[in-house]
């Protein structure tokens, strides 16, 4: 009878262990208050994938233009909006009397065309494209995540929306793609073993407050704030995340007061616990911040996103060419100066209404991808050192990264000397250094006085940016 006991002691013991387990991986269920979506952890993917690919697609890919100005985004500027960039504005700039898209659009399109009538241009367009190679491409560009535009400021939804649009101006041809875009770009991208993301226009819907924004004073009034409005919000993104479970939401501008901002992110945590929510809906909570040709001068605690395109412009900028995208050096030195400072860099591509990629893009994509596969290890899943930049003696631009004893130096360009003398390096002796992508060659390694130095023997690999491991340094 005693080990009867003692054995259903055991048992019930064991059972209590186990039922406790459970409990304890029971999956977290977030309420729609601040409190409790603030308790939602950065996931691990998200911190160490340290690019996406952005797409701008939409109506906007059928005119595809913007006028060559503003090439520092001074989004200020009391010109900006008639002289805009980005050419995703198009419906709202067309229709600014002497603006130089109403000009343009009036040339090509004449002055009775509707935006709304590039729809079945879209359509039919869109029918050549082909979702796999847009994967396949972003995930040689060394990309971990992508995020569509699945509805931008124009209201024109890129998947089978089954919620009512109230506009009575729009047919239904100019409501939702024929394609579902969202869908077959989520299915490539998952193939591809990369995470798909959708960004949302929560803030403007111009089928409903139609505008145009003219002057600065427009922006926060265009935004709709009706109930009606709001319920249409709320449901069009419920249903993003209930058939695509996007792992990112990317809402842009502002969520509207009668939407329900925080029951949205509540019910998307929910769903996908493991996504990642941006800053821009107006409420107290976000997983990174998300600026937008804007840069940190140092390292930031909260995780971030830059958010730019490859030129100028998000959407296609028929109008764009070599001198209005980003050199490849500079493409590089800005991912690597992003990641030191706890970043991720979400870059935009603007393809043509058919789905192709303007070639000039295409080589920046491939120059970063070929980059990465040497360099990435310094790169992904990486975190900021004491410090995100440094000055060699020799004159050389530096950022640091870190992944556990192991510190990484990038040069920002080709190295001026035969060495790379490091006085914000603390000396530790008996440290090895190599060049990543080099497998045979180990770079000799002095300790001058207070700094660690490199001496380089022939030749580097690659192009624009150097990156090197010095392994096992602690400090």
């Amino acid at each position: 009878m005693a080990s009867r006991k003692l054995f259903l002691g055991l048992y019930l013991a064991a059972a209590a262990a186990v039922c406790g387990l459970c409990v304890a991986q029971a999956p977290v269920r977030y309420e729609a208050t601040l409190e409790s979506l603030n308790r939602h952890p950065l996931p691990e993917w998200y911190a160490g994938a340290k690019l996406g690919i952005f797409v701008h697609y939409g109506l906007y890919s059928v005119p595809g233009w913007a006028p060559l100005s503003h090439p520092t985004h001074d989004f200020d500027s009391t010109d900006y909006i008639k002289d805009n960039p980005y050419a995703e504005w198009y419906l709202n700039v067309m229709r600014i009397p002497g603006s130089p898209t109403e000009a343009y659009h009036r040339e090509h399109f004449g002055a009775d065309f509707s935006y709304y009538s590039f729809a079945p241009i879209f359509n039919r367009e869109s029918k050549k494209w082909n979702p796999d190679t847009w994967a396949a491409t972003f995930r040689e560009a060394g990309a971990r995540y992508v995020v569509l535009t699945s509805k931008h400021h124009e209201g024109f939804a890129l998947w089978p929306s089954t919620t009512p649009n109230p506009s009575q101006t729009l047919p239904m041809n100019a409501r939702h793609a024929e394609r579902d875009i969202v869908g077959e770009l989520t299915a490539a991208v998952t193939k591809q073993g990369m995470r798909m993301g959708l960004y949302y226009s929560g803030g403007y819907d111009w089928t409903f407050n139609t505008g145009p924004i003219e002057v600065n004073g427009d922006y926060e009034g265009m935004k709709p704030q009706t109930q009606a409005y709001g319920d249409y919000a709320n449901a069009q993104i419920h249903e993003l995340i209930a058939r695509y479970h996007p792992a990112v939401l990317w809402n842009d501008i502002d969520w509207p007061k009668s939407g329900k901002a925080l029951e949205v992110m509540a019910d998307y945590y929910n769903a996908v616990p493991d996504g990642v929510i941006d800053d821009r809906f107006g409420v107290a909570h976000s997983d990174f911040t998300s600026p937008e040709y804007k840069m940190m001068d140092k390292i930031s605690e909260k995780k971030w996103e830059e958010c730019r395109g490859l030129g100028r412009s998000f959407g296609y900028n028929r109008a764009e060419g070599e001198a209005e995208t980003i050199a490849p050096g500079e493409l590089i030195a800005l991912l690597v100066d992003i990641v030191s400072k706890n970043g991720n860099l979400l870059l935009d591509v603007g393809p043509e209404a058919d789905g192709t990629i303007p070639p000039v893009q295409m080589e920046r994509l491939k120059a970063l991808g070929a980059w990465l596969k040497q360099n990435g290890e310094a790169i992904y899943d990486s975190t900021p050192w004491t410090q995100a930049t440094g000055k060699s003696a020799e004159g050389d631009d530096l950022r640091f990264t870190r992944k556990g004893a192991d510190l990484y130096v990038t040069v920002l360009g080709r190295p001026k000397a035969g060495t790379i003398t490091m006085p914000d390096v603390p000396a530790e002796k008996g440290v090895p250094i190599t060049q990543l992508g080099v497998e045979t060659i180990e770079l000799g390694a002095k300790v001058p006085p207070n700094g660690m130095r490199i001496v380089l023997r022939g030749p580097l690999k690659g192009d624009y940016a150097y990156s090197f491991k010095l392994a096992g340094y602690l400090r």
